[in-house]
């Protein structure tokens, strides 16, 4: 059965005074929650008890519980990675910018500070009917990483890089999964070296498309 106050969690509710905590702190650990947990799994009770504070702070802070979701994965995707930058916009040939993109991903899965796995690329595949429109809100940052993917395979195509015939979509979405795989493997216990082995499959599959350059 459901919290009473998470039944309309999506209406915006009444600020009051400013929050005596810091908001970047508290919503690491709301992040932390929801990370492991999941959306529908993390309760008003669970989210409080984590962050520190009342039920009321926390809808005067972030208006409802989905406001707070959304707001822990942006901060989700702006926690450092094990090698700073980023690799589909630094000047990088495709395979290692996907090398590098995928072996942060696997040190960050499996990092002991916080929740295995990631928390976009596997999150909210099933909920509760009310919680849809959180489901397509993940959903369409799924899709903006495949659209990313897609984007970096095509500069690789035109800088001449990769080969003409690649297709664009088609390997973004392989990558893609492999991505999911990986979330999933590191939560039911994979170690990052394992990670790290699996994904040299997905680069080599990839580099099949690469274009040597002579020496």
């Amino acid at each position: 059965m459901k919290n009473i106050e998470e039944k309309n969690n999506s209406s915006p509710r009444k600020r009051g005074r400013p929050p005596a905590f810091d908001r970047e702190t508290v919503l690491a650990a709301a992040r932390d929650t929801f990370w492991k947990h999941g959306y529908d799994g993390s309760s008003i009770a669970d989210l409080t008890a984590a962050m520190g504070i009342t039920p009321q702070s926390l809808y005067a802070a972030f208006g409802s519980k989905a406001d707070l979701y959304r707001e822990t994965l942006d901060q989700y995707r702006r926690m450092p990675r094990p090698e700073p930058g980023n690799p589909f916009q630094d000047k990088l040939d495709t395979v290692t910018a996907f090398e590098r993109f995928l072996t942060n991903s696997a040190k960050i899965f499996t990092a002991p500070e916080h929740p295995k796995g990631c928390m976009i690329s596997t999150a909210v595949l099933n909920c509760a009917e009310e919680n849809e429109p959180i489901a397509h809100h993940v959903a369409s940052m799924r899709l903006q990483t495949l659209d990313i993917f897609t984007a970096r395979i095509e500069r690789g195509i035109a800088e001449g890089d990769m080969r003409p015939d690649a297709d664009a979509r088609s390997l973004a979405r392989f990558l893609g999964a492999i991505v999911q795989g990986m979330s999933v493997q590191a939560r039911d216990g994979a170690t990052a070296d394992e990670l790290l082995a699996l994904l040299s499959h997905a680069l080599n599959q990839l580099k099949t498309y690469q274009v040597r350059q002579e020496a």
